[in-house]
C-alpha cells in the first residue's frame, strides 16, 4: 500500500509540473465566491439561525403576536371608589292589608271594582249565608226566652219574699203581744193576784214567740241571700247569651266585607254568584302611606347586609337614595330579601310591581387605585395581568393583588400604579404566554 501511494503522489506531481509549463505564458484568475461556496455558506448560516431560534424560544420567554384592535387596554387611575352590588327590587306599598272571607257565603252584591280608592269601613261586597242567619235568629229567640224566664223567676221570688215579710210582721205582732202579757202577768204574780200556772203559761208563750222571731229572721235572711244569688246567676247567664248573640250578629255583619284602612283596592277576586269559603282570599288594600322596595340579595353577602345600609336608583333620569329598613334572614334558593325605603321624596308615577335597578353600597366611598373590569379576571383570578410597556410595543405578565370590587372597577392593592396601562380583555387564547407583542 505504501508503494502504491508513493507512485500516485509522484504522478500527481508530474501532472502539476506539466500544467505549470503549459500555462506558463497565461495568468489564470481564481474565483473567490463560486456557487458551491455560496451554497455552503448559506447552508451554514441557515443552520446557525435554526439553532439560535431554537435556543431563543426554548430558553427565553414565550411570546405571541396580538393585534391591538382585538384587545382592550385600560389605564390605571386613582379616584373615588365605593363597593356596591347591583340588585333588582320590586316596588311594593309600605303597608298591605289582605282581605279574607271571615265567613263563607255566596257573593250577592259588589259595591266597588278592583282599583277603587277606599275609605276605612267603606263596604266592598256583601255575602249571604242562610245557615249563619238562621243561627242568629235561633240565638235571638233563646235570649228572649231566657229574659222571659228571668222575669217569671224574679216575680216568683218577689212574691215569696213578700209572703215571708208578711209572716215576719205577724211574728213581730205575736211577740209584742206575748211580751205584754208576760210582763203584766209577772207583776200580777208578784202581787199574788194570779196563780203560778197562768204566769208560767204567759212566760212560755213569750219565749216561744222570741224563738219564732229568730227563726223567721234567719229564714228571711237566707231567702234574701238565695234571691240575690239566683239574680246574679241569671244576670251572668243572660250576659253570656248576650255576648254570644253579639258575636253572632258580628259574624252576620262580617258578611259585608269592608275596607279596614284608607287605600287602594287591588286584586279583588269576587264575582256575583260565586261561593267563597271561610278564610278564602278576596283581595287586598294597599295603604296610601307610601312605597317600599323589596330587594333580592345573593346569600354570599348576608354577613355584610344590615339595617341602615344605603343604595341608589335612577328613575326617569333622576337619582334617588334608599335605606335598608328590614332584613329577612331566611335564605331561599340561595337568596334572601331586604326592604328598602326612599330617603326623601318618593318618585312621581311609581307603581306597585315596578322593577328597579338598585346599586346597594357595601361600604363608604374612599380613594383607591381603580382597574376597569374585564374578561382577564376569568383566567387570572385577579392574581396577575399583562402590563403594557412604556413604548406600547409589548405587554408582559406581572403579579398583582386586588381588593374590593364593584360592577365597574377592581380596587388595586399591589403591583400597579396610576398611569400604568394593562390588557383587560379576555386571556382565553393566550395559554401560557409570558409576553404579548402588540401589533397595530
Amino acid at each position: 500500500m505504501y508503494h502504491i501511494g508513493m507512485i500516485f503522489l509522484t504522478q500527481q506531481r508530474r501532472v502539476s509540473n506539466f500544467q505549470k509549463i503549459f500555462y506558463m505564458d497565461r495568468v489564470i484568475e481564481q474565483k473567490t465566491w463560486n456557487s458551491k461556496r455560496i451554497l455552503t455558506v448559506a447552508g451554514i448560516a441557515g443552520i446557525v439561525l435554526l439553532i439560535a431560534g431554537a435556543i431563543y424560544f426554548t430558553s427565553g420567554k414565550s411570546r405571541l403576536n396580538v393585534d391591538t384592535e382585538r384587545i382592550t387596554i385600560s389605564e390605571i387611575k386613582k379616584g373615588d371608589f365605593q363597593e356596591f352590588i347591583p340588585v333588582n327590587g320590586i316596588v311594593l306599598p309600605q303597608t298591605t292589608i289582605y282581605l279574607d272571607a271571615l265567613e263563607g257565603g255566596r257573593v250577592e252584591e259588589k259595591y266597588v271594582e278592583d282599583g277603587a280608592i277606599m275609605k276605612k269601613d267603606q263596604p266592598i261586597l256583601r255575602l249571604s249565608n242562610t245557615d249563619l242567619e238562621l243561627s242568629l235568629a235561633n240565638q235571638e229567640t233563646q235570649v228572649f226566652n231566657v229574659l222571659t224566664q228571668m222575669n217569671i223567676s224574679k216575680n216568683n221570688a218577689t212574691q215569696n219574699t213578700t209572703g215571708k215579710l208578711n209572716q215576719m210582721a205577724e211574728v213581730d205582732n205575736a211577740l209584742a203581744e206575748a211580751e205584754r202579757i208576760y210582763k203584766l202577768n209577772k207583776k200580777l204574780y208578784e202581787q199574788k193576784v194570779i196563780g203560778q200556772q197562768e204566769f208560767l203559761q204567759s212566760e212560755n208563750n213569750y219565749n216561744y214567740q222570741v224563738r219564732r222571731k229568730k227563726l223567721t229572721e234567719d229564714i228571711l235572711k237566707q231567702d234574701g241571700t238565695s234571691v240575690k244569688l239566683m239574680g246574679d246567676q241569671d244576670k251572668q247567664s243572660l250576659a253570656r247569651m248576650q255576648n254570644t248573640l253579639a258575636l253572632m250578629r258580628q259574624k252576620v255583619g262580617d258578611l259585608i266585607v269592608r275596607a279596614p284602612i284608607d287605600g287602594q283596592l287591588t286584586s279583588l277576586d269576587a264575582e256575583i254568584g260565586q261561593s267563597k269559603n271561610k278564610g278564602e282570599r278576596l283581595g287586598q288594600i294597599d295603604a296610601a302611606t307610601g312605597f317600599k322596595v323589596r330587594v333580592d340579595v345573593d346569600e354570599h353577602y348576608i354577613s355584610r347586609i344590615f339595617i341602615g345600609l344605603t343604595g341608589g336608583a335612577t328613575i326617569a333620569g333622576k337619582d334617588y337614595k334608599l335605606t335598608i329598613k328590614k332584613v329577612f334572614t331566611q335564605v331561599t334558593a340561595g337568596r334572601f330579601q331586604v326592604d328598602m325605603e326612599f330617603n326623601d321624596t318618593i318618585p312621581q308615577g311609581i307603581r306597585r310591581g315596578q322593577t328597579l335597578q338598585i346599586r346597594l353600597a357595601l361600604g363608604d366611598e374612599t380613594q383607591a387605585l381603580l382597574l376597569a373590569k374585564g374578561g382577564f379576571y376569568q383566567q387570572t383570578g385577579g392574581n396577575w395581568i399583562f402590563k403594557v410597556s412604556e413604548d406600547g410595543s409589548k405587554a408582559y405578565k406581572i403579579d398583582i393583588q386586588l381588593g374590593r370590587q364593584n360592577p365597574d372597577y377592581y380596587e388595586v392593592l399591589q403591583g400597579l400604579k396610576p398611569g400604568d396601562k394593562v390588557v383587560t380583555s379576555s386571556y382565553e387564547n393566550y395559554g401560557t404566554m409570558q409576553e404579548l407583542i402588540l401589533k397595530k
